[in-house]
């Protein structure tokens, strides 16, 4: 029994001391130290405990925001705006804000994944082989549909085997390189953005 007073008794002391209001209504100014707890003056920014600043760009959107991305020993710790963008001087939308949890998702799939034609289960590959399967079957597909001339002798150098749509947080200038390199140099005629549709 007399432990449990002396906690209860600890307890409205602590609270008497940490509390704000308690230290308020004692006469202490609202305005100062009073509004502090012993927690709060311990607080340290975890800013301080980034060894890495890099920049990015923001990835939900065209627009482009500037990021700042504090790491500590290779992982990101937080994400900011970056004042020094003409873009968004340092704002970042509720979106934006939310970076941190996208890049530290434990959801967040790292790896290439593959599932063979007819195949129920997903197989882990590497980068460098997906890259050189998807050029591998965009070339045999564009030489398959490769169309030179229409039945009336017309120029078409086109292909309708091939499709693309691009995503809202593409910019102008990948959005060209896209027309140039599939419209231009594969003749793909389906080249779309999801921002129209």
């Amino acid at each position: 029994m007399r432990k449990l007073r002396r906690s209860l008794a600890d307890r409205v002391d602590g609270f008497l001391k940490d509390w704000s209001i308690p230290r308020q209504f004692a006469g202490e100014s609202p305005y100062a130290e009073a509004a502090q707890s012993e927690q709060s003056r311990t607080l340290r920014p975890r800013l301080e405990q980034a060894d890495t600043i890099g920049t990015s760009i923001c990835p939900f959107c065209a627009v482009g925001c500037a990021q700042l991305v504090y790491a500590k020993d290779g992982k990101p710790i937080h994400v900011e705006g970056d004042p020094r963008s003409p873009v968004n001087q340092g704002t970042l939308c509720p979106k934006g804000a939310g970076t941190l949890g996208l890049m530290t998702s434990p959801l967040r799939v790292n790896h290439v994944k593959y599932r063979a034609p007819y195949s129920r289960e997903w197989e882990q590959r590497s980068l460098e082989w997906a890259m050189d399967r998807i050029a591998h079957l965009a070339k045999q597909t564009r030489d398959e549909t490769f169309v030179e001339t229409l039945p009336d002798g017309t120029v078409a150098n086109h292909t309708l085997g091939i499709a693309s749509i691009g995503g809202a947080t593409m910019d102008n200038e990948e959005n060209y390189l896209i027309k140039k390199l599939l419209g231009g140099g594969l003749g793909v005629v389906g080249i779309e953005n999801q921002a129209r549709i």
